[in-house]
C-alpha cells in the first residue's frame, strides 16, 4: 500500500511538473512570439494647422443671430444644422441638465472662474537678465520644478507648427492669427481622481476636470513665471486661453499616444489626466517621442470606449483618412450635444478605458505584458471585460458628494 501510495504521488508530482511548465512556455510565447503590428495604422504628423474657430468650445460661443454667428456658418454651413441640437439641450453645469448635481456644479463653476481669473497671468514681463546655464541644465532645472509642483509627469518637445492652432477661436482674440514664436514646449499631466472619473458622467467628472484644469493652469503660470524671471520668454496654455494642441505637444514631448477616443494615453493612468503646456524661447532638451505601437495595436482591438460612449461618438473601425492624414475622429458634434444634455463632460470612455485602472503592481504587470505581447494584449482584454464588464455600469458618486435635492 504504501509503495502502491508513492507510485501514486509520484505521478501526481510528474504532472504538476508538466502542467506548470507547459503554462510557463505558453506564458513565455505570449511575451516572446513576435506577432506582427500594423506601424502604418496611423499618421503621427497633421499636414495642416486646426483653426481654434472649429472646435466646438468656440461655436458653442457664438451668439445666434450676431455678426461672428453669421460669419462663420457661411463659410461652415454644414455644422449649423447639428450645432442647433447642442443649443437645444440645457448646457453644461445647466440646472435643466441630466445629472444636475447642486454642489458638484458649484465647485466645478468656481473652479473654472478661478481657471478664467489666471487669463490675464498666461505672459509677463521677462527679466532682461538671462540665467546662464547650459541647456542640459536649464532642462532639469524646469523639470525638478514642474515635478515638485504636482505634475504626474512632464517631457518637453520642439514646436512643429501643427501644434499651434491657426487662428484663435475663443474670448475677445477671436479670429486673431496665432505667431509662432516659441521653438519649446514644455508639456506636462496631472491626474484625475480615480474615485471621481468612475462614476462618470455623473457631476464627479465635471467637478474634478475642473479642479485639475486649475491644477494644471496654476502649474503651468508658475513655470511660466520662473522661466520669464530667469530672462526668457514664456507663454503659459491654459484651459480657454490655449494658441497650442495640448494632446498634440503633450504625444511629441513623449507623455503618452492618441487613442481611439482622441485622448492622450499615459503610460500608468491612460487618459486619466489633464494636460497642461508651457511654450518658450529658452533653449532645452526635447525629449525623444517613441511611437507606442503596442497602444495603438490595444486600442484597436478593445473598443471598450466606444461601446459604451454615450453619444456614439467613437468610431468602432479602423483610422480613416481625415484632411490628409490617417487618424481616429470622435464625432464632436453628437459628443458635445450629449455634454450639453448631461451637464457634465461625460468622460464616460476615460472611466471604461483599461489603461485608467489605478497604478497598482498588478495593473503595472498587465500593461508591461500588453506592451510587448499582441496576445497578451488580446488576453487582457478578455480579462478586463470578464472581470470589470463589457459595457459596465457607472460607479456611484462618492459617498461624501452622493445626491440629494437642495
Amino acid at each position: 500500500m504504501i509503495h502502491s501510495g508513492s507510485a501514486i504521488l509520484g505521478l501526481h508530482f510528474e504532472l504538476l511538473i508538466y502542467i506548470v511548465t507547459t503554462m510557463s512556455l505558453l506564458f513565455a510565447v505570449c511575451f516572446l512570439y513576435p506577432y506582427h503590428i500594423n506601424k502604418e495604422l496611423l499618421d503621427i504628423h497633421p499636414k495642416k494647422r486646426f483653426d481654434e474657430r472649429n472646435t466646438m468650445f468656440s461655436r458653442k460661443e457664438l451668439i445666434p443671430g450676431s455678426e461672428k454667428y453669421l460669419a462663420y456658418y457661411k463659410s461652415y454651413p454644414e455644422h449649423e444644422m447639428r450645432d442647433k441640437a447642442f443649443r437645444t439641450e440645457p448646457g453644461l453645469l445647466s440646472p435643466d441638465s441630466m445629472f444636475y448635481h447642486e454642489r458638484a456644479y458649484k465647485a466645478a463653476q468656481s473652479y473654472f472662474d478661478q481657471v478664467e481669473e489666471l487669463h490675464q497671468s498666461v505672459e509677463g514681463k521677462v527679466n532682461p537678465e538671462k540665467t546662464k546655464m547650459s541647456t542640459i541644465e536649464l532642462t532639469r532645472k524646469i523639470k525638478r520644478f514642474v515635478l515638485s509642483s504636482g505634475a504626474l509627469d512632464t517631457g518637453i518637445a520642439l514646436t512643429r507648427p501643427y501644434h499651434f492652432y491657426s487662428h484663435k477661436g475663443r474670448g475677445v482674440e477671436y479670429g486673431i492669427k496665432i505667431k509662432i514664436e516659441h521653438s519649446y514646449a514644455i508639456a506636462f499631466t496631472v491626474e484625475m481622481n480615480h474615485e471621481m472619473a468612475q462614476a462618470a458622467p455623473q457631476a464627479s467628472i465635471i467637478m474634478e476636470s475642473a479642479k485639475q484644469y486649475l491644477n494644471a493652469g496654476n502649474i503651468a503660470i508658475r513655470i511660466a513665471d520662473l522661466i520669464r524671471g530667469m530672462g526668457y520668454n514664456a507663454r503659459a496654455h491654459i484651459d480657454g486661453n490655449y494658441q497650442v494642441i495640448c494632446l498634440l505637444v503633450a504625444r511629441d514631448a513623449g507623455l503618452g499616444e492618441i487613442g481611439r477616443m482622441g485622448l492622450l494615453m499615459t503610460p500608468l493612468l491612460g487618459p486619466r489626466v489633464r494636460i497642461g503646456v508651457v511654450t518658450t524661447d529658452m533653449e532645452l532638451q526635447p525629449d525623444k517621442y517613441t511611437r507606442r505601437h503596442d497602444v495603438i495595436d490595444f486600442c484597436r482591438m478593445c473598443k471598450k470606449c466606444a461601446v459604451c460612449c454615450p453619444g456614439q461618438s467613437i468610431p468602432h473601425g479602423d483610422p480613416l483618412m481625415i484632411d490628409g492624414i490617417k487618424r481616429w475622429q470622435i464625432d464632436s458634434e453628437s459628443c458635445y450635444t450629449y455634454w450639453c444634455k448631461a451637464g457634465t463632460d461625460c468622460g464616460r470612455c476615460m472611466s471604461v478605458c483599461p489603461y485608467s485602472h489605478p497604478d497598482r503592481l498588478l495593473h503595472r504587470i498587465i500593461r508591461r505584458g500588453v506592451r510587448y505581447s499582441k496576445l497578451f494584449r488580446y488576453l487582457a482584454m478578455v480579462s478586463d471585460d470578464f472581470f470589470y464588464g463589457r459595457k459596465p455600469s457607472p460607479k456611484p458618486l462618492p459617498e461624501w458628494l452622493e445626491h440629494h435635492k437642495p
